[in-house]
């Protein structure tokens, strides 16, 4: 179970990393240089189009899965009760819809055809991020039920 903890206190440097990591390559036209996009630039354009949907972003790809993380990491090390583990749970749940919304966007840009897009690396690596959070969430709450 020592390693359910280093994986866990691991995600808390590799979340930063998936969060300025490109999630995708975008352009218009074909003849001009793909822009690279991460979370914090997607949230940063928001933030100057959109409040709210910046906010939910926010919440849902950086506030959601790091308070998850340490969360569990206090449960792990015995400064936080086992109790939270459900709460805990569905802040991993939040931050999945994340994914699931990223992708989501890529399918509907390339379905239209209008410019080019192209899915990159930190777009995995935020996935895996999620994933292992989960993945940890749930050992930590079977062993709790047990």
């Amino acid at each position: 179970m020592a390693a359910l903890k280093w994986i866990n206190l691991l995600l808390l440097v590799l979340y930063p990393v998936a969060w300025v990591a490109p999630l995708m390559r975008a352009g218009l036209l074909p003849l001009f240089g793909l822009s690279e996009i991460s979370v914090l630039t997607g949230i940063q354009a928001l933030w100057a189009t959109d409040v709210l949907l910046a906010l939910i972003v926010t919440a849902f790809a950086l506030i959601a899965p790091y308070m998850k993380t340490i969360g569990l990491a206090l449960v792990q090390f015995h400064l936080l009760s086992r109790r939270t583990l459900p709460g805990l749970a569905l802040m991993g749940k939040l931050a999945m819809a994340d994914v699931f919304l990223i992708a989501l966007y890529i399918t509907i840009v390339k379905g239209i055809g209008i410019g080019r897009i192209e899915t990159a690396w930190g777009l995995y690596l935020f996935t895996a991020c999620i994933l292992a959070s989960l993945l940890v969430g749930l050992v930590e709450a079977r062993r709790s039920a047990d």
